[in-house]
């Protein structure tokens, strides 16, 4: 088989996992209304007392008479054409309610993402090349306090000092303009990215002093290579693989913790949308938010599956080999 055909065999192997995997995972979420105590169909006239004619008339409205298999087809019919359904709470079609959600919520993950970029490989490249000094030792203490905080302790706090007390930041809303909503997304951002920052710094410290420690790299150094040069073409490019899986992954994964944030401090995305959907029984939008929740997981799993191998070749090698 030639390298041509072995990657498209691998792209075509992996696009039909992730078409499996979100199949799967879709049948699971819509199952997940009739694991839901009670009548989906007393929700929507919460506060009142229906007859039996009204609940039954509610019920064909809504499909809820129909035969479960029968109702996720349908279902599965309107996701696939960009129909979520209709919100109980909002009386809208879902996928308006969410994607008048969904900038806030991509800035914060994208300012947020930013941060752990910066910060956390970059504290993580200084870590390992500071190897046992007082500089790694400070960082490696900052990275365990910041792995152990929760984001909503790190929000309380940074609200409380840099907010209230300082007054540099606004501490609730989105803003107006694009200026005044990088001001308001600050701190929010910094209070998603500082658990994810430590856990990528320790991958990058980590990924780092492996590859020092190659014995290639210490040829490399004894025949006078520059420090710098063996550092940028030989460390760091090869730890590269893990550090861009693990940064990808904590990413994707952002949708849901801008849930805590985003109630913390008042602002109105897909995170807080959850929250009052959760508490309001707001189906049709849980499902939705769920489901967009998993495929960018899904997404960007596969997107970093095909990536490795043009990050570190020995990935293909390794893959070839088998």
């Amino acid at each position: 088989m030639t390298p041509a055909l072995a990657r498209a065999c691998r792209v075509l192997r992996r696009l039909a996992g992730m078409a499996g995997t979100l199949l799967v995972t879709s049948f699971l979420v819509f199952s997940s209304l009739f694991l839901a105590p009670g009548d989906p169909a007393s929700f929507l006239i919460k506060g009142r007392s229906p007859g039996p004619q009204e609940l039954a008339a509610i019920r064909r409205q809504y499909g809820f008479d129909e035969p479960f298999l029968l109702r996720y087809w349908h279902w599965l019919e309107g996701v696939v054409q960009g129909d979520l359904g209709r919100s109980y709470l909002f009386h809208q079609d879902v996928s308006s309610v969410i994607w008048s959600r969904l900038p806030s919520s991509l800035l914060l993950i994208g300012v947020s993402a930013l941060m752990i970029a910066v910060f956390g490989i970059g504290s993580g490249i200084v870590g390992a090349l500071r190897s046992g000094s007082r500089t790694d030792r400070s960082l490696m203490l900052l990275v365990t306090v910041g792995a152990a905080a929760p984001a909503f302790v790190a929000a309380l706090l940074l609200r409380s000092v840099l907010g209230v007390r300082l007054g540099w930041f606004p501490t609730i809303g989105n803003g107006s303009g694009a200026l005044d909503r990088l001001h308001h997304v600050v701190l929010p951002a910094v209070a998603l990215s500082v658990t994810f920052t430590a856990l990528v710094t320790r991958v990058t410290r980590s990924a780092m002093l492996d590859e020092l420690r190659r014995d290639h790299v210490e040829v490399a150094l004894s025949r006078g290579t520059p420090r710098r040069t063996v550092i940028q073409r030989h460390v760091l490019r090869n730890a590269l693989g893990p550090i861009v899986t693990v940064s990808a992954l904590l990413v994707s994964g952002m949708l849901v913790s801008t849930a805590i944030v985003e109630t913390a401090f008042g602002m109105s995305g897909v995170g807080s949308l959850l929250v009052q959907s959760v508490d309001q029984l707001d189906f049709q939008v849980v499902q939705a938010i769920v489901l967009l929740v998993v495929a960018a997981f899904v997404v960007v799993n596969a997107l970093v599956d095909l990536v490795q191998p043009l990050i570190d070749p020995r990935t293909a090698a390794a893959g070839s080999a088998r």
